[in-house]
């Protein structure tokens, strides 16, 4: 049975609040996502990574495109680099995209569906909501004190 999470994440992927900003990021998360539906609990996770860190979206990921040539990049050299990071996270997001060969950042290829890269995760198992609406990212924005993105992944 495959799960739906939905992520927060900063805008900067090597920001991380500080707790109570996080505190009160997930006190606004619990309002926005309650915490059961249909009798089913749903689980938000906080976490703090040590090192920048892949928030993709699973199975939802259609396409990866290049952000300098245009060119559809192939899912499988995606793969295959997040596997080689194993645990450990991302020293860098620097990389030398296959399709033209130029340098670019994770961060800045096109992903349809959005990914993203943190150091801080608040994630939503099973939301059974849609995305959070701009008024509500912009609030969640206000109680972390960073601009945050979201994520919604399909596992």
């Amino acid at each position: 049975m495959s799960e739906d999470v939905l992520s927060i994440i900063p805008t900067d992927p090597r920001w991380q609040p500080d707790r109570d900003a996080a505190d009160c990021a997930v006190s606004l998360v619990e309002e926005l996502a309650p915490a059961v539906v249909d009798g089913v609990d749903v689980e938000i996770d906080v976490t703090w990574h040590d090192a920048v860190t892949v928030v993709d979206c699973g199975g939802n990921l259609e396409r990866i495109g290049c952000p300098l040539c245009r060119a559809s990049i192939d899912t499988e050299w995606w793969t295959d680099l997040l596997e080689s990071q194993g645990d450990d996270g991302f020293t860098t997001l620097a990389v030398e995209v296959p399709c033209c060969g130029k340098p670019t950042t994770l961060d800045a290829l096109d992903y349809d569906w959005p990914c993203g890269f943190a150091r801080f995760e608040i994630a939503v198992w099973n939301p059974e909501r849609p995305w959070f609406s701009d008024d509500e990212l912009t609030a969640l924005a206000e109680a972390l004190g960073h601009p945050v993105t979201q994520i919604r992944a399909r596992i």
